[in-house]
């Protein structure tokens, strides 16, 4: 007989009302816990949204909730209260983090002292903060990296620094080559892609994994050959398919708190924030932090469907949209990377043709 255990479940009005019955269940076989209050119940079913990374779905990874469930009495045992509430449980939750977060502090800690360069203010062109995720099996953290990009003539086409000394995975080469049809797509129609540019992840040093940051690497590469500066305010996560779509990626609740936290340690100045796939609304389960921040204006939480909505936000210039006959607008974004693109090739041709010239004047003098 085959069986498979699913580690989640639907989120509806009937299913909370179970995790209800069952949080009451297992205060009443277990001595010494304290009720819950119906806010405390609210705070446990959220808990177990977030851990489904699913605003429509709940885990059922019950031993994970049993341990919040019994912290949390044991904190409102230490404060003196007859029952748990949402702030007993959101404190058992946050000492759990804090249990297992060394690693994470390490970073972080780097980052205040200046060792970890991340930019969340100004404007820098070919530079972007990209948003990745560390997973230690039973905690996980995200935090910015700063991505850059060279671009130069040249036909070498887009060569990433980690891949050319082995140091990324193949889902990540995946993507790479995603980022290299879009542009092919977008810019070589009507004349040939001849370029140079090289992407690197600065201060990586561990490998890097995954398609989730082919979007910011292509909003870094674009930065650079229209010679626009992005936001340093603004960190950005996505994958990317061959038309300009953003595509989901996982790990958005961790990857949008850290890179808050290291806009935080900076002072929020209002204009910070992240941009996510349209798709990962679904899946956002913010901490109360980020959730009050974003409510009072000092953080944001933007989407994005396509690259050209994400650029916009970036740069607050039109992406541009091409007329009759395939032509951007000139100071539009697509418009001043379709000029340099072009500007290189004629160029390279003009190049060609001198170096012609003289090889044949040269042959002649040798001949005469």
């Amino acid at each position: 007989i085959k069986a498979d255990f699913d580690i989640d479940m639907p989120r509806t009005e009937e299913t909370e009302k179970e995790m209800a019955k069952f949080v009451t269940s297992f205060i009443s076989n277990e001595k010494g816990l304290k009720p819950f209050t119906c806010d405390g119940v609210g705070e446990v079913i959220d808990w177990a949204s977030r851990l489904a990374e699913h605003q429509e779905r709940m885990s059922t990874e019950f031993n994970r909730l049993t341990e919040v469930i019994i912290e949390a009495s044991a904190w409102a045992g230490m404060e003196g209260a007859d029952v748990v509430s949402s702030d007993h449980v959101y404190k058992a939750i946050q000492e759990k983090r804090f249990r297992s977060n060394l690693i994470q502090e390490r970073i972080d800690r780097a980052f205040y002292e200046d060792q970890i360069k991340i930019d969340t203010s100004g404007s820098v062109v070919g530079q972007i903060n990209g948003l990745s995720v560390v997973n230690l099996g039973d905690y996980m953290f995200g935090h910015p990296s700063r991505i850059t990009a060279n671009v130069f003539m040249g036909k070498e086409g887009i060569v990433h620094i980690e891949r050319e000394v082995k140091m990324a995975g193949p889902i990540h080469n995946k993507g790479l080559l995603t980022l290299s049809s879009y542009l092919g797509k977008k810019y070589a129609q009507d004349m040939p892609l001849s370029l140079s540019a090289k992407l690197a992840f600065e201060q990586n040093y561990g490998g890097i994994e995954g398609d989730s940051a082919s979007s910011t690497e292509l909003y870094c590469l674009l930065s650079a050959l229209a010679d626009i500066p992005l936001k340093q305010s603004i960190a950005v996560t996505g994958s990317v398919d061959q038309f300009g779509n953003i595509q989901p990626i996982g790990g958005v609740n961790e990857k949008i708190e850290g890179f808050f936290r290291y806009c935080q340690a900076r002072g929020l100045t209002g204009d910070q924030g992240v941009i996510i796939p349209r798709q990962n609304i679904i899946n956002l389960m913010l901490n109360r932090e980020v959730i009050q921040a974003v409510k009072e204006g000092n953080f944001h939480v933007w989407y994005a469907g396509t690259i050209d909505e994400g650029i916009e936000l970036l740069t607050d210039l039109s992406a541009g949209i091409p007329d009759q006959e395939g032509k951007y607008p000139d100071n539009s974004i697509h418009g001043k990377v379709k000029g340099k693109l072009r500007e290189w090739v004629e160029k390279s041709a003009k190049l060609a043709r001198e170096l012609s010239v003289n090889d044949v004047a040269e042959k002649a003098d040798s001949e005469d």
